[in-house]
């Protein structure tokens, strides 16, 4: 029997939530759920016939593929909000922001740390009817520029391949982008995954944006479309 979309979306998101649940032992109260992808991968570095195009014509990915932003439903970052980073944007609407907050000790605390930068807030697309997360990971102030930042974290990543950078705007910031394949596990597929990067006093910020598939990963683009054009300083 072929599995149709809503039933595959319905496994899925079950899986998703029972491993959530048993991570929750090794987290402290505010800590998000566990990583979405797995499986034997070797990083690469590639282009692609859209980054470069974007880059020829000095643009990002995004536009060159006509990515909408998605409508406004808060702002993230700032004091009081529920990741106070050294940068804030705009959230999509019913998407729901969590603080990372993983004991030191804890067996998953490496789960929460790749490349130079270490995972802080995960923003849940479930509640606006996707499966996946916006991820913002910090690293400690340095001279590393955002692609360099962005190359460590695909490199430290089994299951990334054909990577391609792109130097971007996030928000009026000099950013650097990378659009790589991922590979899950669960499904036993590949699927896109990207992120942007930019420098802050405070030390570099990357958000990475996954998802169950690609095709779940294309739905919430324009997510990470509004998060990285409306990105200001602290």
């Amino acid at each position: 029997m072929t599995m149709t979309r809503g039933t595959r979306r319905c496994r899925v998101l079950a899986a998703v939530t029972a491993a959530a649940a048993m991570t929750l032992a090794g987290c402290s109260s505010s800590a998000g759920t566990g990583t979405e992808d797995g499986g034997p991968a070797g990083p690469a570095v590639s282009s692609s016939a859209p980054a470069k195009a974007a880059e020829k014509a000095g643009t990002d990915t995004a536009e060159a593929e006509g990515v909408k932003v998605a409508a406004k439903g808060g702002r993230l970052g700032g004091p009081g909000s529920a990741c106070e980073l050294p940068v804030t944007f705009d959230l999509a609407a019913r998407w729901k922001p969590k603080a990372i907050e993983l004991e030191p000790d804890s067996i998953l605390a490496d789960l929460a740390e790749q490349g130079t930068v270490k995972m802080v807030c995960e923003i849940d697309a479930k509640p606006a009817g996707n499966i996946g997360f916006l991820r913002v990971w910090r690293g400690k102030a340095s001279e590393e520029d955002p692609q360099a930042v962005l190359k460590a974290f695909v490199e430290d990543d089994p299951n990334a391949s054909k990577a391609a950078y792109t130097q971007v705007k996030a928000g009026t910031l000099a950013a650097a982008e990378v659009r790589y394949t991922g590979h899950s596990e669960l499904l036993e597929e590949s699927k896109s995954e990207r992120a942007f990067a930019v420098s802050t006093p405070d030390g570099p910020v990357l958000v990475h944006l996954g998802g169950m598939d690609t095709e779940e990963h294309t739905a919430m683009l324009p997510a990470y479309e509004l998060a990285k054009k409306s990105l200001k300083l602290g």
